[in-house]
């Protein structure tokens, strides 16, 4: 057996081309101990697997990869406009733990314990999964064994900002899908609605995004729902109805009659955040703002903080620049810690990892880093 410490070195791999590093692979045959350290190196290189997504992965392997998984999107969205909102989410909520690689959509966690999907912060928020299982099931028939998880709910997101915003972006692809989901990461990495302004500025650039992106990010929140627990703190202290600072006296009253004191995490009531478009993409968000309507306390400490309220005032005036933005952003947040080349796998159903293999290479890599094959 072989056990491989992936070493996060820098310079010199950082250096090669693609060629260079096919030459690395060739020269370490017959060496498979060295092979797979080569590996476990390039699969923690941040740098070097964004390079390798790319627009247009699947031109040669599968070139209707995009159109059917739109077309899923499509089918469901007509059913119900609010899977959009959802879909949207879910990449997001996959990207900001373990990075872009579908640890999301896994319902069983191979080392035990609960998943991602059992976090408080997912469950029973998050929707869209039988969306991704649709597309992923049409993908097997037409392209077997070729478009991840993990690119499959880039191309969904993409797809329901379109279908709700009439925006269109190409999407750079080549993820791979992990094989780890653990409920503690999610805990430990989505940023929860009670965050004040510089701990969001802080858990997003943790994950390389910028106090600006987060702004846009952010205005996300201008599509879907949101369940009582996020918020009722702002509206109930216990039996006793209060308003948070930055909360409209009108708007509490509001949710105070959606949403009872008793509210847990169980609760299954929700309201619109956004209520005037809660299905349309557009600068709303940003709108509501000023006039005390941000649903979260997240939300309004986008203008508690100076820097952060001016993009706010920015992004409420003008509605293309935000779009404009907005999908750079979410493209600059596809490309989180992204496993590719031969990192992670290709799963043949998203809830579940394949079964074990030793070509799959770094299948198995755990949070030290650490891989083993025999």
């Amino acid at each position: 057996m072989y056990i491989c410490v992936c070493v996060r070195a820098r310079t010199q791999l950082l250096a090669k081309s693609s060629l260079d590093l096919f030459d690395v692979d060739m020269a370490t045959q017959g060496t498979p101990g060295l092979a797979l350290a080569v590996v476990c190196a390039m699969c923690l290189l941040p740098l070097l697997a964004m390079a390798q997504l790319q627009v247009g992965f699947y031109q040669r392997t599968c070139p209707n990869a995009e159109t059917l998984v739109r077309q899923a999107v499509a089918t469901a969205f007509a059913k119900d406009a609010g899977v959009a909102a959802g879909l949207i989410r879910l990449h997001f909520h996959d990207c900001f733990v373990r990075g872009c690689d579908a640890s999301v959509l896994l319902s069983t966690n191979p080392g035990g314990g609960k998943t991602e999907r059992d976090a408080i912060p997912n469950n029973p928020s998050l929707r869209g999964f039988d969306v991704i299982d649709a597309a992923k099931a049409s993908l097997e028939q037409s392209c077997p064994r070729t478009v991840s998880c993990a690119d499959i709910l880039a191309f969904a997101a993409r797809d329901s900002i379109t279908l709700t915003g009439n925006v269109f972006y190409p999407v750079p692809a080549g993820r791979r899908d992990g094989s780890i989901s653990k409920e503690q990461d999610a805990l430990d990495n989505l940023p929860p609605p009670t965050f004040t302004a510089q701990q969001l500025i802080d858990r997003f650039k943790n994950k390389t995004l910028t106090a600006e992106e987060m702004v846009l990010l952010s205005g996300a929140h201008t599509v879907g729902r949101s369940f009582c627990a996020s918020f009722v703190n702002r509206i109930w202290n216990g039996n006793t109805p209060i308003v948070d600072a930055g909360l409209s006296p009108s708007y509490a009253a509001l949710l105070r009659s959606l949403c009872p004191s008793t509210t847990t995490q169980t609760t299954l009531i929700t309201t619109a955040m956004d209520p005037g478009s809660p299905n349309v993409l557009d600068n709303n968000y940003y709108k509501l703002l000023p006039r005390n309507m941000g649903l979260f306390f997240s939300d309004n400490q986008l203008r508690v903080d100076g820097n952060l309220n001016a993009l706010v005032n920015t992004f409420a005036a003008n509605e293309t620049l935000w779009k404009e933005r907005f999908a750079a952003a979410m493209v600059k947040m596809g490309r989180i810690e992204v496993q590719t080349g031969r990192c992670g796998q290709v799963r043949l159903k998203c809830s579940v990892v394949n079964p074990s293999s030793s070509a799959e290479l770094g299948s198995a890599i755990d949070e030290e880093g650490v891989v083993a094959t025999s």
